[in-house]
């Protein structure tokens, strides 16, 4: 591998300077919305107008900044915080230093094309499975652009490796498993603790290779006819040099022109339907092996091995499993795939722990060549020193991963882990966060607390806002859902409370905003203990955080991505 690679020191040396960071803005990220008008959160953290806040936020050159000091706050300054009242003062430093320590400041990341690159060395890497699969006829442009770029990534990991089995955690409706099976010739076993999702990833598949047939049944017939009229008439396009003697279908002069074949309707109408619906969705809770009745793991026993005889009954050779199972780090592999051999592990959005044990896994298996994992959903995360935590998991918690860090005994916060989520990418061009759900919740706050002694206002409303019509409608429903009495308050009442605090709404815009500004670096933060703890790992030869997505499309978009010492 030639290309830059951040040392375990280096990357210590970056956990450390993103900590320093946090350790004076975190509290903004982990300030609730729900409490923002009861606990009067602009002014406890705020020296600064909602309009310089927004401003600040959506400018996007910092020239003729001029920083905001306030008064007698006009003292040092910590990333734009007053030393002395702990207020933001200057925005423009908050920001600046935000960017800075996020993963591009930071500088610690491989580009897609620069790992493709040391994996491949001098070598062609393709398919050659037949037809290319073209990933966007059966999945939406989000699952199509994150199931190419990362099956490209995980073939070349195993190429590089020498394998051809690759265990797929968390795979879910089996989108990645299928296309790494079917585009480049991997046995993939999907693992998903999920038996809805495994059972639907099977039938995709099954309906997958049906359509793959028809498909390059139907190019190679295309691929025929166009090498058929190249012989005829070998006219070549701009872009051809003149006499290299062959011709492209892709270079055939315009003036040709070839038809291309049309999918058998019955066969790609029933591929689409099956496969173009509900591609995002989180699956069911997981559930530990522990907590499991005698029957329940029968049955996904007996599932288990009722799917190896199907995929051998069609065929298939098992080319693509999918098994049901809860999976950890202690999870002994062989014993649910009794043909694994070496593997390249692999995770796409692998929520909350999951991503952590994935790595886990890597690090603890011997069979486990290789490993890419792109984490999800943070605020699921289980963090070893959240003081907030009363109970604690028997397993392993997903965060801090590194020794490191766990020396440090750092802990973020479950409403920091939220904030990690947000999309800055996204929000920067306009496709913002809903502000009058978050506003309606935290007015409903300021109603609880005022009108009703019963401390009911911390139990979860639930989907109230998408069902309500007006904020007076929105009322009354949680306070049904909260199982409080409603009847004594007027629909002008409760309006009152709306048109109170709609007034300062700005305040509560201009600080989600900097929350968003703050996402990058609490992403950051986890993604480098996850980095460091592979760099930590004697057996892990190479280990790095690389960007697989465009982050407008998949605003989850780093992998890390590991290699251990070739086995002698």
């Amino acid at each position: 591998m030639n290309s830059f690679c951040c040392s375990l020191s280096e990357i210590q040396r970056r956990i450390d300077e993103v900590k320093r960071f946090l350790s004076v803005t975190l509290s903004i990220a982990n300030a609730h919305t729900v409490e923002f008008y009861t606990h009067d959160v602009w002014k406890r953290f705020m020296a600064v107008t909602p309009e310089e806040v927004l401003s600040a936020v959506s400018s996007s050159s910092d020239q003729q900044r001029e920083p905001q000091h306030k008064g007698t706050e006009r003292s040092r300054t910590t990333f734009g915080f007053c030393t002395d009242s702990d207020r933001l003062v200057d925005i423009h430093e908050l920001l600046e230093a935000a960017k800075a320590h996020s993963l591009p400041g930071l500088g610690v990341c491989l580009s897609r094309d620069q790992l493709l690159r040391d994996l491949q060395g001098n070598k062609s890497e393709s398919a050659d499975i037949g037809a290319e699969l073209e990933a966007d006829e059966f999945m939406n442009s989000k699952k199509s652009h994150e199931v190419q770029s990362m099956s490209e990534v995980v073939s070349c990991l195993a190429r590089h490796c020498g394998v051809k089995q690759v265990v797929d955690v968390g795979s879910g409706k089996g989108y990645l498993s299928s296309f790494l099976s079917l585009q480049f010739g991997l046995r993939v076993y999907g693992i998903d603790s999920s038996s809805t999702n495994t059972h639907g990833a099977q039938e995709r598949n099954r309906k997958l290779k049906k359509f793959s047939r028809a498909y390059q049944k139907h190019t190679k017939a295309a691929r025929a006819e166009v090498e058929e009229i190249a012989k005829i008439k070998p006219e070549l396009c701009d872009d051809c040099s003149a006499g290299s003697g062959s011709v492209s279908s892709s270079h055939i002069n315009p003036a040709v022109e070839v038809q291309q074949p049309e999918l058998i309707p019955e066969t790609g109408e029933l591929f689409l339907s099956a496969l173009s619906a509900d591609v995002i969705q989180s699956s069911a809770p997981r559930i530990p092996p522990s907590q499991l009745s005698a029957e329940e793991k029968e049955r996904r026993k007996r599932e288990n091995l009722e799917r190896k005889a199907q995929g051998r009954k069609d065929g298939s050779n098992g080319v693509f499993a999918p098994l049901t199972s809860y999976v950890t780090a202690e999870t002994e592999l062989r014993e649910l795939i009794t043909e694994l051999e070496d593997a390249v592990v692999v995770g796409l959005h692998t929520c909350g722990d999951l991503a952590a044990s994935t790595l886990r896994m890597f690090v603890a298996k011997a069979e486990l060549a290789a490993v890419c994992s792109v984490g999800c959903c943070y605020h699921l995360l289980s963090e070893e020193f959240d003081p907030a935590v009363q109970e604690r998991s028997q397993t392993a918690c997903g965060f801090p991963l590194s020794q490191y860090l766990r020396d440090r005994a750092w802990f973020c916060g479950r409403n920091a882990r939220m904030s990690a989520c947000l999309a800055l990418e996204r929000v920067s061009l306009g496709q913002g966060i809903q502000m009058e759900s978050l506003f309606y919740r935290a007015v409903l706050h300021v109603l609880l607390r005022d009108l009703y002694s019963s401390h009911k206002s911390e139990k979860r409303v639930g989907n109230v806002y998408s069902k309500a019509k007006s904020f007076v409608d929105y009322v009354r429903r949680a306070l049904r859902r909260l199982e409080l009495d409603d009847s004594k308050l007027s629909d002008s009442e409760i309006q009152d409370y709306h048109d109170l605090h709609r007034a300062r709404m700005d305040e509560m815009r201009a600080f989600n905003m900097l929350k968003v500004s703050l996402a990058p670096c609490i992403e950051g933060l986890i993604l480098l203990d996850r980095l460091c703890y592979l760099k930590e790992q004697e057996d892990v030869s190479f280990s790095a955080l690389v960007q697989l997505f465009d982050p407008l499309l998949s605003p989850r978009c780093y992998a890390v991505v590991g290699l251990k010492n070739p086995r002698g």
